[in-house]
């Protein structure tokens, strides 16, 4: 780590994790700085500057620290450290390698290195000398994981370079020299396999970054159908303790369609963000046949890890992401919980005097939510090749408080909104999410509609719509049943209710466990929408309202034996065969499709 002789400055004021420095000499707004402590050294960040005095927010524990202690200005911002070997690997927000560390808690002042520098890789080179280059071009590739791991331009360079210099195919460690490269006025760069970046800064590595237009498969029935998410796309999931956010989050990064998977535990509690730890290496990838946790990297700090680094833990996740989109690989980025972040954020302003915002949040909550969320997306590259960071954070709203905050800053960053039910959860209705309050703006995207209407056939949008429908028609009939009784509504509010219930049932809910269950493709997904959607359609005859929860029940298990059942085969053909007798015992005119 570079050293900046010229500035230097004495703690004058401690407030729990802030610490005011008098400083001598000039310093920056998210400089990195070292507090002398005895025989460690603790760092932190410079988060306001006012006149001579510099308020840094320490990423450790200051108890102990006393006035007067020296502290140097490193003259960067907080950077992580780029490279191949971060797949696998477990980090805390300051992308100290957590296996690296001794001890069940982490030691004060103990910053460990995030790569391995003996280990060599297989280097292949894919510029040639006399190539002009710019940042974030590739200059050679290694395999990670069975993943590519693209050598690049460091971002930092503004101008045209010319390679002068490229290392032949060979096993080179991350820092030997693969390339040198020459500026217009003949300064020539050094190129390894390693390069920094601040984590508050985004990669802007690419051509342009278009609008998202394609839908990322998630093999969740409820995402995938109802209220779709975008490769490059952002969403969140708030809800209250115990509504499945952390097995959805599991299900979500093991079926989705991503090259690289980052999880960033940004404040969990300990005991989760240990089940991340045990549970992920356990997970089967059903893309590479291999572990999840070859192509994943985490990022954790647990609540009881100092405040300020659960900070900088979302933006070490980001600044990972986009070093992977800028490679052309697509990326997920999943961040539990933001709320934590979010606390975070409070603490520091609130010790700092500023001005509280609604329930003591920072006034700006709002933009600073955007400015993250706005740093996924889908890019071109300025090689003809794409990427994309689609991120999906989750809220822990107090209570399941959707109105406070965080959840409502989220909401206006946001494309999708994945609201988990309480009442969902306690009926076991899994995934919990609501169909009536979740939402999906890239619905309202020509680009995705198109996108739709090719992959998807140009009625699926209006089954998607004509399901929402059912569904809110079936509450509102639900309600009126619950008001008057079974027997005080008509027959037909029974048949509106019981035909949601199949939507519900067949479609919204998923088993995570089960081996076919746990992802649906998207062509199945279409053809048991559609088949369920031409039930609602048929017209029925009932003499009660037993008659009809009795029949529609029947329906229901038998389609969800057909979600059991491997696709098209002899078994959920003959459900389906099944299904088709069974409702002509009661249909007034059977659609064709269905007869049998």
């Amino acid at each position: 780590m570079e050293k900046n002789d010229n500035t230097t400055g004495t703690v004058s004021g401690i407030i729990a994790n802030l610490v005011v420095v008098d400083v001598d000499g000039p310093v920056g707004q998210n400089e990195i700085c070292f507090i002398a402590h005895g025989e460690e050294s603790l760092m932190a960040e410079v988060i306001k500057v006012t006149g001579n005095q510099a308020y840094v927010q320490v990423f450790e524990s200051t108890r102990g620290l006393k006035p007067g202690s020296k502290v140097d200005f490193r003259g960067h911002l907080l950077e992580v450290t780029l490279g191949p070997g971060m797949l696998s690997r477990n980090y805390d927000g300051l992308q100290n390698d957590l296996d690296k560390m001794e001890g069940v808690f982490l030691k004060r002042g103990d910053y460990t290195d995030p790569l391995n520098r003996e280990k060599k890789w297989s280097f292949k080179p894919l510029a040639s000398k006399g190539d002009e280059v710019v940042a974030g071009d590739w200059l050679g590739e290694v395999e990670e994981n069975g993943m590519p791991h693209r050598i690049m331009v460091p971002f930092k360079l503004e101008e045209t370079y010319t390679v002068k210099s490229l290392v032949k195919e060979g096993d080179y460690t991350v820092d030997d020299e693969i390339a040198v490269i020459e500026s217009k006025d003949g300064e020539t760069i050094s190129v390894t396999m390693v390069q920094k970046w601040p984590v508050k800064v985004p990669i802007k590595a690419f051509q342009e970054k278009p609008r998202p237009f394609r839908l990322l498969e998630t093999g969740v029935r409820c995402i995938d159908t109802l209220n779709p998410i975008t490769e490059g796309g952002t969403g969140f999931i708030p809800g209250p303790f115990g509504t499945g956010k952390t097995v959805l989050q599991h299900a979500i990064s093991k079926q989705a369609e991503a090259d690289i998977v980052i999880i960033a535990a940004c404040g969990e509690r300990a005991n989760e963000v240990v089940e991340i730890f045990k549970e992920f290496p356990e997970l089967d990838d059903p893309r590479t046949g291999k572990k999840l946790i070859e192509r994943t990297t985490i990022i954790a700090n647990t609540s009881n890890m100092p405040v300020a680094a659960r900070e900088a833990s979302v933006y070490t996740a980001m600044t990972l992401g986009e070093y992977y989109r800028s490679m052309g690989l697509k990326v997920l980025l999943m961040a539990d919980s933001t709320s934590r972040w979010a606390q975070a954020l409070r603490e520091m302003s609130n010790r700092l005097e500023e001005l509280p915002g609604p329930d003591a949040f920072p006034m700006d909550l709002s933009a600073i939510i955007s400015n993250f969320y706005s740093r996924a997306g889908y890019v071109h590259l300025k090689n003809e090749k794409s990427g994309s960071i689609t991120f999906i954070g989750t809220v822990s709203p107090a209570g399941g408080n959707l109105k406070e905050p965080v959840t409502e800053n989220t909401r206006k960053a946001a494309r999708c909104f994945y609201g988990l039910s309480q009442d969902r959860a306690d009926s076991k209705r899994y995934p919990a999410i609501d169909p009536i309050d979740s939402y999906s703006k890239y619905l309202e995207y020509p680009e995705l509609q198109k996108s739709l209407e090719k992959n998807m056939g140009e009625h699926w949008l209006d089954n998607v719509i004509k399901a929402k429908d059912v569904l809110l028609s079936g509450k509102e009939a639900n309600e009126q049943i619950n008001i008057l009784g079974d027997d005080g509504v008509p027959i037909d509010f029974h048949d509106k209710f019981w035909k949601a219930e199949l939507i519900d049932f067949v479609v919204l809910q998923q088993d995570a466990f089960d081996d076919i269950d746990a992802s649906t493709p998207l062509e199945r997904q279409k053809y048991m929408l559609e088949k369920v959607l031409s039930i609602v359609d048929t017209e029925f005859e009932f003499k009660n309202f037993e008659q009809v929860g009795d029949f529609f029940k029947r329906l229901i298990n038998q389609l969800k034996q057909m979600n059991y059942s491997e696709f098209q085969s002899d078994k959920f053909n003959g459900f389906e065969k099944e299904l088709g007798e069974m409702l002509q015992e009661h249909a007034v005119e059977v659609k064709q499709e269905e007869a049998v």
